[in-house]
């Protein structure tokens, strides 16, 4: 047993090294922004109400190319619904938690304070609440406050870049680099390589939604994967 302060530190010191990937990535975001023509104010608006770096690529990149405002809100949403899965797995362990807990809670759900609290939740079944929480706070101030500072200094970095200089390529790099890790079983990389082919083969499709088809048609293909590896 520890206490919710204890607790606390605990889930700071082990979000420390998803920094790594948080930081570069948040000012990435920035730069990017930037250069897409979002003003510093419009920049921190994503990235504060947003708070979800692959939804915030995704929706910028869809701006550039003047997509629908429909559209750019629809991929931005399936881009984060995985966000809705979390939730439901942190239920049992935090949903009891006070009104204005589960507020925070639920805005700073993302990945690593996903993975990292179910992983602790697990492993100590007998957690008390309150410690529960507190090692879930921990994690979301490594993880998610930095988000806000990295992409103001990204953004500020921006604007000093000379328009003639495209870094457009940053974000399909982003993207490789921060999801390749996960792909670890059969039915993830058949969800990979279906939403790839169904990309490249959709560009044709107007307003952009060879995005959701993509998306919609990996999931579908890693689903079917996994319920035939299930039925052996």
């Amino acid at each position: 047993m520890t206490d919710p302060t204890t607790a606390y530190w605990r889930g700071i010191r082990v979000s420390l090294p998803f920094l790594l990937v948080v930081l570069p990535f948040g000012a990435l975001f920035g730069v990017v922004g930037t250069e897409a023509g979002l003003s510093l104010a419009q920049v921190m608006g994503f990235s504060i109400v947003i708070i979800a770096g692959a939804a915030q690529f995704t929706a910028v990149q869809l701006m550039q190319e003047q997509a629908p405002t429909v559209i750019v809100l629809a991929s931005a949403l399936a881009v984060n619904l995985r966000m809705a899965m979390y939730a439901a797995s942190l239920a049992p362990h935090l949903g009891h938690a006070p009104g204005w807990q589960r507020v925070l809670i639920a805005y700073f759900n993302v990945d690593a304070t996903y993975a990292l609290s179910h992983m602790e939740y697990e492993s100590n079944p007998e957690m008390p609440l309150n410690e529960k929480v507190a090692f879930y706070m921990g994690t979301a101030t490594v993880i998610c406050l930095p988000w806000y500072g990295v992409t103001w200094l990204g953004a500020v970095l921006g604007q000093a870049i000379p328009p003639g200089i495209p870094i457009d390529f940053a974000i399909p790099i982003a993207f490789i680099s921060f999801f390749a890790p996960a792909l670890r079983t059969f039915a993830h990389l058949a969800a990979a390589a279906a939403a790839v082919v169904l990309a490249v083969s959709l560009q044709w499709v107007p307003h952009n939604l060879w995005i959701l088809i993509a998306g919609a048609g990996g999931m579908a293909a890693g689903a079917e994967v996994e319920r035939r590896q299930a039925m052996k």
